[in-house]
């Protein structure tokens, strides 16, 4: 087996051949306090173990953890939270309680819900300038009135009226790789942002948005993550709301950039420019049914923006690992051509072909396994508790991260290998053990919706191309506050001669 064993860069700046671009100085000065985690990967002729940070030797000290949290937050842990298990610590004035066990992760997402219902301070104070009350950080009786309109407009029972969107939306995209010269190179992030941004632009607003907004898009949001402050510090002082997160200039500038796109397509469907069946329109006419109190533009905005980032911004990032994923496993690959070629034949996949295209979706489940969208799930009590024999504090932080659960030793066989066959074989995943969507009543609403996405658009694109990343560029796995590969991946895009022919 190849071992590939290296120390990177800063995630926030885009690579090269020649590797990661000069820090800047703010950077540099965190180098001197702060090394990464070096990045592991391994290759042999049947298994591949995708990259990811080595496990640290002993625990950080709160310098190295406010400045490993800024750097990547899936870069701090030590082999002992890759186990399943309980553990509670203090940072400064706060208590934290680590939870890695299945039973205990049914406890607090789903037994005592209504005592860990709301997300961390870190999380809503990150967000909330981006999202303001949308459904992901809202809690309380906010929540309780959005949840169901939210749900109902993305229930797996209205996927047949999307599906079309999808399969036209993964057709464009094959075209215009169609149009590429030869072993032309691609940044997949972007293009799989692009992607999913013209898929979801068109389900909830009703109408398509011009390539240059879908950009706008993807770049408001990457410039987000990178000003994004994933360690509040007045949190661990003791506020237990924690900090304002002001940012700077460029934060400013990302939101504006989201927001003017959003609030665009919102305004010209108020003024009758949308589809009857968008998810716009069906949330006002829920919201008119129901009863409740009208939703202003405001609200229309932080809700579509919500489900705007999660269905673009989730799907994106599964999109780019699972090209990384199999471009490194060609023996999955060949099962996915395989079956491709016995449902399909010749011509595009469809929707209704999802149900025989059971190894297309095994790797897209094995994806978010590896590299899920959302790694950490922080919760902050509201009353204090008892998890298991841990006493909780209230308002501390209860850490559930699906990171580390999903690469828990005695959990999984081989965590850390790439084997979409685990979700093939019969047997029974737990499913307090894999929970990439979370679980409980805050389970993520849009997740059929996501799953059958992902799963077509790979379909579609896999019968068409190889994707192959840039030889040796050096793939590392970022979360600030999705988990992305750190500076993008660059890759060529082969047409496949045994594919659909146009």
């Amino acid at each position: 087996m190849v071992d590939r064993f290296f120390r990177t860069g800063s995630p926030d700046e885009p690579q090269s051949a020649g590797g990661p671009k000069q820090a800047g100085f703010r950077n540099r000065i965190g180098s001197w306090l702060y090394r990464p985690a070096p990045i592991i990967e391994r290759r042999g002729a049947d298994e591949f173990v995708p990259c990811h940070p080595e496990p640290l030797k002993q625990d950080p000290n709160i310098l190295q953890i406010v400045l490993g949290a800024r750097h990547n937050l899936i870069g701090g842990w030590t082999s002992k939270y890759y186990r399943a298990g309980i553990d509670s610590f203090r940072i400064a004035r706060r208590q934290i309680v680590f939870v890695n066990t299945p039973e205990h992760v049914k406890y607090v997402l789903v037994t005592r819900h209504a005592n860990f219902e709301r997300k961390s301070p870190q999380m809503r104070r990150a967000l909330e300038a981006l999202l303001g009350d949308g459904l992901f950080i809202s809690d309380g009786e906010t929540w309780k009135r959005r949840r169901p309109l939210v749900a109902d407009i993305v229930h797996k029972r209205r996927l047949p009226e999307f599906g079309q969107t999808m399969e036209d939306a993964a057709g464009a995209l094959a075209e215009e790789w169609e149009r590429l010269p030869g072993g032309a190179e691609v940044e997949l992030t972007e293009e799989m942002g692009r992607l999913t941004a013209a898929i979801i632009s068109r389900a909830v607003f009703g109408k398509s948005i011009a390539r240059e907004a879908a950009q706008q898009v993807i770049d408001g949001f990457s410039s987000f993550q990178r000003h994004a402050d994933s360690f509040n510090l007045g949190y661990f002082l003791g506020a237990d709301e924690g900090w304002r997160a002001f940012g700077g200039k460029g934060r400013r500038r990302a939101i504006a950039m989201v927001h003017e796109v959003v609030e665009n397509v919102i305004n010209a469907h108020l003024a009758g420019e949308g589809d009857a069946g968008s998810m716009v329109d069906l949330l006002i006419r829920r919201n008119q049914r129901s009863g409740g109190a009208p939703l202003d533009v405001t609200a229309l905005r932080n809700e579509a923006a919500t489900i705007f980032m999660a269905g673009h911004e989730t799907t994106a990032t599964t999109l780019s690992w699972v090209w990384y994923l199999l471009a490194n496993a060609p023996w999955v690959q060949r099962k996915v051509h395989d079956e491709l070629a016995e449902v399909c034949g010749g011509r595009a996949p469809t929707l209704a072909d999802l149900p025989r295209l059971r190894w297309c979706r095994a790797v897209i489940q094995e994806t978010l396994r590896l590299y899920p969208p959302v790694p950490l799930l922080p919760r902050q009590a509201l009353e204090a508790d008892m998890i298991g024999s841990v006493r909780v504090e209230k308002a501390a932080l209860v850490m559930i991260a699906p990171w580390l659960l999903h690469r828990a030793s005695d959990l999984w066989d081989r965590p850390n290998h790439f084997l979409p066959e685990r979700f093939l074989d019969g047997s029974r995943i737990d499913p307090f053990a894999f929970i990439p969507f979370t679980v409980g009543p805050r389970i993520c609403p849009g997740m059929n919706f996501g799953l059958d996405e992902a799963t077509l658009c790979l379909a579609i694109l896999a019968q068409r191309f190889d994707v192959v990343p840039r030889a040796g560029y050096r793939v590392e796995p970022v979360c600030r506050l999705t988990l992305r590969p750190g500076g993008g991946l660059p890759a060529r895009v082969l047409r496949r001669s045994s594919g659909r022919q146009s």
